[in-house]
């Protein structure tokens, strides 16, 4: 049977999840709200990122902070596979706070999308490997932690406060944060930022990579997401995220995430 282009496995460790993937699927951009270490397995990919574009190849480490809006597309026509791994970001604070003790309270972030290193690339596919592993296996969350510490070491940085955000679009972007199931209207949130609608689509899109259309949507994702995970009918979901209905739902997820909800659903039982 070959292998499925996408695959979300099981974790030895709460706050990780772990997904591989082989496949020429082109990621429109889109957000995740953790942090993602991975690495490339076969191929090569072009993205765009917070922190500029990039080309990966095999065996390059690849990287995202939570928030950060990027894409992915495969370079030539065999497509690539990759293995991911999406860290919450309470899990990355509590280690940063060992690895860097110097910088008490400080926001840590990756320093770079993508870097071509192989004992770097060694220790992430040791890490993929100890957090997938079965989850009752007694040794696999110590090693797991082993793993997340090393790598964490050499790749965290203090966050960069030079890339701020405007307050008017962090005002009108604050409002989708703390309730992306409102409907909420180009007018209602350009007064909240004191812009017109064309500078707040304008600035948003350039502050954030997202328009607000299109931020809101990844927030209504991730938010299902949640409600997925804590057991709520897809359905339900739906309904609860702001979508119009289940199969909205799922096209918009399979087209962010590369999966359908049921699948991502089987991998987090």
């Amino acid at each position: 049977m070959p292998p499925k282009p996408f695959q979300f496995l099981p974790t030895a460790l709460p706050g990780i999840d772990a997904m591989q993937a082989d496949s020429h699927f082109a990621f429109g951009r889109h957000m995740h709200l953790q942090f993602g270490l991975g690495v490339i397995d076969r191929g090569a990919q072009k993205s765009f990122s917070g922190r500029g574009t990039v080309e990966s190849l095999p065996g390059d480490t690849i990287t995202v902070n939570p928030g950060e809006v990027h894409d992915g597309k495969p370079l030539g026509d065999g497509g690539r596979a990759w293995r991911m791994l999406y860290l919450d970001p309470a899990l990355v604070a509590g280690l940063a706070a060992e690895v860097r003790p110097s910088a008490p309270g400080a926001g840590f972030e990756f320093h770079a999308p993508n870097l071509r290193d192989a004992r770097l690339a060694a220790q992430v596919r040791a890490l993929f490997a100890a957090a997938t592993r079965h989850p009752r296996h007694a040794a696999a969350p110590l090693q797991v932690e082993e793993c997340l510490l090393q790598i964490l070491a050499g790749l965290l940085r203090p966050a960069d406060k030079g890339r701020h955000i405007a307050a008017s679009v962090a005002n009108a972007r604050a409002m989708v944060d703390d309730d992306p199931t409102m409907a909420w209207s180009l007018a209602e949130l350009a007064r909240e930022a004191g812009l017109s609608r064309y500078q707040l689509v304008r600035q948003f899109a350039q502050a954030t990579g997202l328009t607000p259309h299109a931020y809101l949507v990844q927030r209504r994702l991730h938010h299902a997401r949640r409600l997925m995970r804590s057991g709520t009918p897809l359905a339900e979901v739906a309904a609860a995220s702001g979508f119009a209905d289940q199969s909205h739902l799922t096209r918009l997820f399979a087209r962010t995430f590369g999966t359908t909800p049921h699948a991502y659903l089987r991998a987090h039982r």
